[in-house]
């Protein structure tokens, strides 16, 4: 973990990247904006209390808390736990029972880098035709959705879902300042567009102003998706604060029938 940056720089940092003046923060954590100053200054040294405080009203990941800590002189507190070890268990198991019940819908599991964690057989089943070294651990979803050997030829409104997909993660890197996150924009951003992405749509989506749909070529016919992402409520450990459930829901009933048929083609025989 780097701490190469004093804690009064990592402050100010964050500060800034929640435009936030001195002030305001200051008055949200019931102190002076002197003592403020003086800690980004390193003039002055926080608390771990005032420390984790502070953390908390930036909205702080828990990854991140621990860097201030260190850079801080103290121990850090948030454990990061393999998620297919003893003490998250539970969690695993939850997370692969919500993924099976979604089922003959698909969804997946990410980290916070997009990278797919677990997915469920519908999942799997869409993925069909994407290059194998796309698909290689850890796979990225984001990568695979929008590269030209992946789902990308597939995607019917692909120029609408990468410009979403694109803002999304703009807005990741802007509020987290990962610098894997930045990497990975600058690769996806890259990407050339695909013929299709100029032709004319033959219909528009149902709700344009409610839903962004995913519209995907499939062997039975054309699905339109939407999203909901999930993220576990109180977690205190890095690698469940940093797990995010993606479930695409049926847009219309074409859709539910479509993907109902295709989890039945690929039903073993009983």
């Amino acid at each position: 973990m780097e701490t190469t940056a004093p804690f009064g720089q990592l402050l100010r940092e964050w500060r800034q990247r929640r435009r936030l003046s001195q002030l305001e923060l200051a008055l949200e954590a019931e102190v002076s904006t002197r003592h403020l100053s003086f800690i980004e200054t390193g003039r002055a040294r926080p608390s771990r209390g005032l420390l984790l405080h502070l953390g908390e009203l930036l909205e702080l990941p828990l990854r991140e808390r621990n860097r201030w800590l260190l850079a801080a002189g103290f121990a850090p507190q948030f454990a990061e736990t393999p998620l297919q070890s003893t003490p998250l268990q539970q969690a695993q198991e939850a997370v692969q029972r919500v993924l099976e019940l979604h089922d003959p819908y698909p969804a997946v599991a990410v980290d916070r880098h997009w990278n797919l964690l677990m997915a469920n057989t519908a999942a799997q089943r869409l993925l069909t035709g994407v290059a194998p070294e796309l698909l290689q651990p850890q796979a990225n979803v984001l990568r695979v959705s929008l590269h030209p050997q992946g789902l990308g030829p597939r995607i019917i409104n692909l120029a609408e879902w990468r410009q979403h997909l694109l803002a999304r993660l703009r807005r990741q890197v802007t509020m987290s300042g990962d610098a894997v996150l930045r990497s990975l924009l600058a690769e996806l951003a890259a990407y050339p567009p695909l013929p299709h992405e100029c032709a004319k749509l033959p219909h528009e989506s149902p709700h344009p102003d409610v839903l962004m749909l995913f519209r995907l070529h499939s062997p039975l016919g054309e699905l339109a998706l939407f999203s909901t992402i999930t993220v576990f409520g109180t977690p205190t450990d890095i690698t469940l604060s940093e797990l995010a459930l993606e479930a695409f829901y049926p847009a219309d009933a074409q859709t539910a029938e479509r993907l109902r048929q295709l989890a039945q083609a690929t039903m073993p025989p009983s």
